[in-house]
């Protein structure tokens, strides 16, 4: 099944078509896997992340309610989801041996230092960082990035203007060691 508006799909796959809901979220795939990978400690948890959100999305299409946005509510799911993940991650972080020494560990470390996105994840809490990412790189309205965060409005502007000055000072230089969110 190919085609059709979002609407008719998540109507037929509410109905229990599974190519409907194949065909509902193969354009959101990549967007909500790149947005994984900066939420995960690895690709590999990026992509079980993914999955473990397209599960739970399928097995509750029945309580969307279509007055929000459907990407909103996927990516509300892909967050919970990621959260998870990284949880269980943390135990296991801690066991893992000190690669500070490593030279290979040292170039990616420097090359992170010049990618905003990588800054922005180091400086920025993490509900600060998916209301940043959700609005400039996958272009949500504030309306949508209040609801998938469970904020308001005013907290999610505030909270861009904030991102957007720490960001401005850290990629310019003027971060007198006052991290804005860390």
């Amino acid at each position: 099944m190919t085609g059709g508006s979002e609407h008719e799909l998540i109507d037929a796959a509410k109905a229990g078509s599974a190519d409907a809901f194949a065909d509902l979220v193969r354009s959101y795939r990549v967007r909500l896997l790149r947005f994984l990978v900066t939420r995960s400690a690895s690709y590999a948890d990026a992509e079980d992340a993914l999955q473990d959100t397209l599960i739970a999305a399928y097995r509750y299409l029945h309580s969307y309610d279509s007055r929000w946005r459907f990407s909103t509510w996927l990516y509300r799911i892909a967050i919970r989801n990621a959260g998870r993940i990284r949880s269980q991650n943390i135990v296991e972080l801690a066991d893992l041996v000190d690669e500070e020494d490593d030279p290979l560990q040292h170039c990616i470390r420097a090359s992170e230092t010049e990618n905003l996105w990588v800054s922005a994840r180091r400086i920025l809490n993490d509900e600060v960082f998916i209301a940043t990412w959700l609005r400039y790189a996958e272009d949500m309205s504030i309306n949508d990035i209040s609801k998938a965060l469970d904020r308001s409005d005013s907290w999610t502007k505030v909270n861009l203007l904030r991102a957007r000055k720490a960001l401005d000072a850290e990629m310019n230089g003027n971060n007198d060691g006052n991290e804005a969110y860390g």
